[in-house]
């Protein structure tokens, strides 16, 4: 009982409360961000371990959240594959070299990226030293799936259409490139577990677009082997599985082998538990539109439904279906995180 409530969550324990956190937590919507913004790029926070210590710590400063998330970004590791990217204001990242023939993946060069995310390790070493013990520290990583679709369509897509183009014409390649990306994301999230973090999670944020049979035969057997190395390394350290649209993947996903699924506001969270099965935990799954836009009575009606309803499985943590958005007000997020704090699972809510 003395391990941080949000871990003892992930691997179905019992908690006292039910933990919260938030993804882009430490984002646009905090002023102290927004000025850190001003004078620093994306990338220039996240690779000055310093800095991203620092961002990393400001929701905590504000919130009764029981996890920080380090400030990193999934594309970093991408450099050690020789891939050039850049973000673009208004537009998100570009990736300078984008892969569309199958000679493409053969010209990756793979070596270790623990080098390319150096600075994220020592802003793990940064946070650790000032993180109260009661809290728990998250790394993460971006899927294969998810990277190889930046990668293909050289930025952001809502669609993947070229991403799943380049998988069903050049199967063989396409294994090869999954190969070599979950070979970079394993070994980022084991050095992050190694240099601190607590638990890690594995961003898919666009494997939603696929069919359910293409994810088990193209996806789902490079997130088995991620979660598999993991666990023979670092048996003990929770690993959450996170995809947006991911309504009818669900069951492909509860097959990989994560301690928790993290699902967005699209299935209920009980479907959502019956379909994942006891074992496993859950997380999520408030609408960030929701977070951002209000109103208040209605955003904190939603909250205490979503908690209560999650709260039902066994092991569950509170947070949004996404990330934060931008326009977010701060005032919001500090009404979530007091609903979910009064909520005390078998009792409801406190009077």
């Amino acid at each position: 009982m003395n391990a941080p409530r949000l871990l003892r969550a992930l691997q179905c324990q019992p908690v006292d409360r039910v933990p919260i956190w938030l993804m882009r937590q430490a984002g646009r919507y905090l002023p102290e961000y927004r000025a850190l913004r001003a004078q620093h790029s994306i990338l220039e926070l996240a690779r000055d371990a310093r800095l991203a210590a620092e961002v990393t710590m400001m929701p905590l400063r504000r919130f009764d959240l029981d996890a920080a998330i380090i400030f990193a970004d999934i594309l970093l590791p991408l450099s050690t594959l020789g891939v050039a990217f850049r973000f673009a204001e208004g537009e998100g990242p570009v990736i300078e070299t984008r892969i569309e023939e199958p000679r493409d993946v053969d010209r990756l060069d793979v070596a270790d990226p623990r080098a390319a995310v150096a600075p994220t390790l020592e802003a793990i070493s940064r946070v650790r030293a000032v993180l109260p013990q009661d809290k728990a520290l998250i790394g993460f990583a971006g899927a294969p799936f998810t990277l190889a679709s930046y990668l293909t369509e050289g930025g952001s897509s809502r669609d993947c259409a070229r991403t799943k183009t380049f998988m069903f014409r050049h199967p063989e390649a396409w294994d090869r490139l999954m190969q070599a990306l979950r070979s970079v994301a394993l070994e980022a999230l084991a050095a992050q577990i190694a240099a601190g973090a607590d638990a890690v999670q594995l961003f898919d944020s666009w494997v939603g677009t696929l069919a359910p049979d293409d994810c088990r035969a193209f996806v789902l057997p490079h997130i088995r082997f991620i979660i598999r190395e993991l666990k023979a390394r670092h048996a003990g350290t929770p690993v959450i599985l996170f995809g947006t649209g991911t309504a009818t993947l669900l069951p492909a996903m509860a097959e990989a082998g994560a301690d928790a699924i993290s699902v967005d506001w699209r299935v209920p969270l009980r479907d959502a538990g019956a379909i994942v099965g006891a074992g496993t935990a859950l997380q999520g799954n408030l609408d960030p539109a929701l977070l951002a836009a209000g109103p208040m009575e209605r955003l904190r009606e939603t909250t205490r439904a979503v908690v209560s309803e999650g709260s039902r499985h066994p092991g569950y943590v509170f947070n949004l279906g996404h990330g934060v958005l931008p326009h977010t007000p701060v005032e919001h997020v500090a009404v979530v995180v007091e609903e979910v704090r009064r909520y005390e699972p078998g009792r409801g809510q406190r009077t």
